[in-house]
């Protein structure tokens, strides 16, 4: 990949914020109440993309032969997850990669699966906002990852040919859809996404701390 970029477009969830492993510990939970596991190498199915992926409801409701109660669950869900993720900062290495690329003047932007409201209400919330000239989420494009319609939209919006845009993710379904962009791509797993198989991506680091000396060499 070039040393610097023209963009770096930066996935949310596990990479800005680790928000995944809460949201996988409610879905562990209930999966243990009713008497079955959730191994993460299962429910990685799901990471990065929505439920039409791969469905952990499903799944539950699979294993079980039950039918459950999910606007009820899911409600009681988000609040725990909230709960749980009040007062978390960002993910190791962010800021500090924020403020390399943001002297260097290479445009930033965020591109989630996830809500705007949920984005950009950590965005704000974590005082990072300034840092990206967009965030670009579900709905605004046709398909969210693994399809390559958000990336693309990224890339249009900062006028910024795709194939000069770094993608940062830390999911199979986020690099897959970096990847159908025709970006070049840094995989940084978390503790959810740990046990897959990043072989895709063009270069795995540990953590955003590495980003710097990563784009030097």
């Amino acid at each position: 990949m070039p040393a610097l970029p023209s963009a770096v477009l930066f996935d949310f969830d596990g990479i800005i914020v680790d928000t995944e492993w809460a949201i996988y510990e409610t879905w562990h939970a209930l999966f243990l109440e009713n008497g079955h596991p959730l191994p993460l190498e299962t429910y990685n199915q799901c990471i990065g993309s929505d439920f039409a992926t791969w469905s952990p409801e499903t799944h539950l409701e699979n294993l079980t032969g039950d039918s459950f109660d999910w606007h009820d669950l899911n409600t009681t869900r988000n609040i725990e997850i909230r709960q749980n993720l009040e007062g978390s900062p960002p993910m190791p290495g962010v800021l500090a990669a924020l403020g390399w690329l943001g002297t260097r003047s290479v445009p930033l932007a965020v591109v989630s699966s996830s809500s705007h409201g949920w984005v950009d209400g950590w965005l704000q919330t974590l005082g990072l906002q300034d840092h990206f000239a967009i965030t670009v989420c579900r709905g605004d494009a046709p398909r969210i990852k693994p399809a390559p319609d958000l990336y693309l939209e990224a890339a249009k919006q900062l006028a910024v040919p795709p194939s000069e845009c770094l993608v940062i993710e830390d999911s199979v379904n986020g690099l897959k859809s970096a990847l159908a962009a025709g970006m070049q791509t840094i995989a940084i797993p978390n503790r959810v996404t740990a046990c897959c198989d990043f072989s895709l991506a063009h270069q795995v680091l540990p953590s955003l701390e590495h980003l710097p000396s990563a784009l030097e060499r």
